[in-house]
């Protein structure tokens, strides 16, 4: 029996880590918000490995934190350890990734959203949201009906979540939460497009069964870097070593001698899995010429003995996992606390949202995270972040937020799936952006805290430390290029230790901090009109924009460029069987998704730069 239960704004449903960041988006922009959950206890879970960051997803986060989000900066507090990836590469591909504590993530996350104003958190099933004019009603198991003018769906991977150990399979959501099984069904009635994915994850193992002292250890850095703009907040535990363990041949036998009991391989399993995390049984297979495989044993928190086995994700039989787990040199006495599973869920074609990620054939439905068939956290925070915006921006009869992909990895993300959709979870890599240079984690907030301001999230407190970090950052640019040494004993001396090139005349300091050997604090002894006030991040980013000057002017003319072709609108109404010279595939995939501009039109798969120049002169002959 129903019941009308309250109007709000906004309603978010789900509470992982794309819900979280819709959820407060939407009500520090003053939409009164709901923030549904299967579970209180697991608002915030990370059932997969417990860390924040890394190579692409580092980036991500660093953005989410420049346009006023929330990921960031709990994730600071709760920090295990910290590590910079990628330092011996260029700054365009350094990631930042830390190993959390898991249940501290999730408390911390819990208590921002608790005392967040116009949030209210909930623990309700959604089993149904259908369409009244202009309003959407959201339906409970209970009988519940809320109606909102946007609606966020941040389902994770419980719609319709069955686990899948051996040929032991059995609805459920992940951890052994409860599925979400009515509400996929009522979607596909509503015409929301669904398809089936799989991800998986490795099995925690009891610290104390583990044999450190043969294994290799992974320290953090020792000046260990964080994602928010406030050091105040930075984790002061962050100090906890993580390790490396390898399988072996013996690992491999096992494997091999079992697949004919891997759901994966027996046809059980029919989601699609991630390419770019793959088991340890497909990496066996798709990799038969390695003999060992690197796996990380991260721990789960400071104050539990579980561990996290990364690199291990199985969805072998119980028995072949601990044989396979007991072959590995240092986990030969392992004691398994939950054991690995592969977990299939439905999510809906991204291909169906346009780039506010709201559906295009239901105006005020929005969706976010793994549901639009992403994979990680950090994927998930960033369009939930979008997300949430959007769904507010409808309610307030303001403008929708729309990040191009020259702008940042969030933009590049959403891109992505709107304009070519994906047929396996969705993982954000560096290598997906042409701007890579222009897009790094060091000046995401000068990418972005504008736009965060102009929005609304980023606040007078924020903003200011913004501004001041900013003129730092100018101020010393331009006082490096007008400085000039003279030759000295102290100059000759800083280029030998460096092997670089001796200096006869005088030299601007920008051309020596050009050369790939020379730093900015090796410059320090003959740099005497340095200011004492440059924070370390600011010393970086200034090394960093005159040291690639040459090659960042080249990326922003690009950038310029692909800007012109996200400024040419296509109408609406386009008839694209009408428009004489493009290929009939052509016609067929424009009609069908419907971009909004030469720019998405050019990026959409099989569509040629013959056709895109036929679009040029048909909408020149409009004018």
């Amino acid at each position: 029996m129903e019941y009308i239960a309250q109007s709000v704004d906004v309603i978010i449903v789900g509470a992982g880590h794309a819900g979280i960041e819709a959820a407060l988006a939407s009500a520090r922009l003053g939409c009164k918000t709901v923030l549904f959950t299967l579970n209180l206890d697991a608002v915030g879970n990370m059932p997969c490995n417990p860390s924040i960051g890394g190579t692409g997803k580092g980036h991500l986060v660093y953005e989410i934190e420049a346009l006023g989000g929330q990921m960031g900066k709990t994730a600071d507090k709760v920090c295990l350890q910290s590590r910079m990836l990628n330092r011996g590469k260029g700054p365009a591909v350094h990631s930042l990734r830390m190993q959390a504590d898991r249940v501290k993530y999730r408390l911390e996350m819990k208590k921002v959203i608790e005392n967040c104003e116009n949030l209210s958190l909930i623990q309700a099933e959604i089993v149904d949201i259908r369409k009244d004019g202009e309003i959407w009603n959201v339906v409970t198991r209970l009988g519940a009906v809320w109606s909102a003018k946007s609606v966020v769906i941040c389902s994770g991977t419980y719609l319709c979540g069955s686990i899948i150990v051996g040929d032991v399979a059995y609805s459920s959501g992940p951890d052994g939460m409860f599925p979400s099984d009515i509400l996929s069904e009522n979607l596909r009635k509503l015409g929301v497009p669904l398809v089936r994915f799989k991800t998986g994850t490795p099995a925690r193992i009891h610290a104390d069964s583990i044999d450190y002292s043969v294994l290799e250890i992974q320290e953090g850095d020792k000046n260990a870097e964080h994602f928010s703009s406030v050091e105040e907040g930075f984790s002061t535990i962050a100090e906890m070593p993580c390790y490396i363990a390898y399988t072996n041949e013996e690992t491999h036998r096992i494997i091999r001698d079992n697949l004919h009991r891997s759901p994966l391989y027996s046809g059980h399993i029919k989601g699609v899995g991630p390419r770019y995390c793959p088991s340890i049984e497909d990496k066996v297979v798709r990799f038969a010429d390695k003999q060992r495989h690197q796996l990380f044993v991260e721990p789960m928190g400071d104050d539990t003995k579980e561990v996290y086995l990364q690199g291990f994700s199985s969805s072998l039989p119980e028995d072949v996992q601990l044989e396979m787990l007991h072959s590995i040199k240092g986990l030969e006495n392992a004691v398994v606390m939950r054991n690995a599973y592969a977990i299939e869920y439905d999510c809906t074609d991204p291909l169906s949202l346009d780039a506010g990620l709201e559906f295009k054939e239901f105006k005020g439905l929005f969706g976010a995270g793994q549901f639009n068939g992403t994979s990680g956290y950090e994927e998930a925070a960033a369009q939930g972040l979008v997300a949430g915006i959007n769904a507010a921006m409808r309610v307030l009869g303001k403008e929708k937020l729309v990040l191009p992909r020259n702008s940042s990895y969030i933009g590049t993300l959403i891109d992505d799936l709107v304009t070519k959709g994906t047929n396996e979870p969705y993982r954000i890599m560096t290598s997906r952006s042409e701007y890579r240079l222009l897009l790094r984690q060091d000046n995401a907030d000068r990418r972005l805290t504008e736009i965060g301001r102009s929005v609304g999230l980023v606040d007078d407190e924020a903003y200011e430390r913004f501004i001041l970090k900013k003129k730092h950052i100018e101020d010393e640019i331009e006082r490096i290029k007008n400085t000039g040494f003279g030759p000295s004993e102290d100059l000759s001396k800083i280029l030998e230790e460096r092997n670089s090139t001796p200096v006869s005349n005088g030299i601007k300091m920008a051309d020596l901090l050009r050369r790939p050997e020379i730093t900015y604090e090796c410059l320090a002894p003959i740099d005497k009109e340095r200011p004492a006030n440059l924070s370390d991040r600011e010393k970086q980013a200034v090394e960093i924009e005159i040291k690639y000057e040459g090659y960042i002017k080249k990326e922003l003319a690009e950038a310029e460029r692909f800007t012109k072709l996200e400024k040419k609108v296509l109408p609406e109404d386009i008839d694209y069987y009408a428009v004489k010279g493009i290929r009939a595939e052509t016609q067929q995939k424009l009609t069908k998704f419907r971009p909004k501009n030469i720019g998405q039109a050019s990026r959409i798969s099989g569509v040629s730069p013959a056709d895109i120049s036929v679009l040029l002169i048909y909408l020149d002959s409009l004018k």
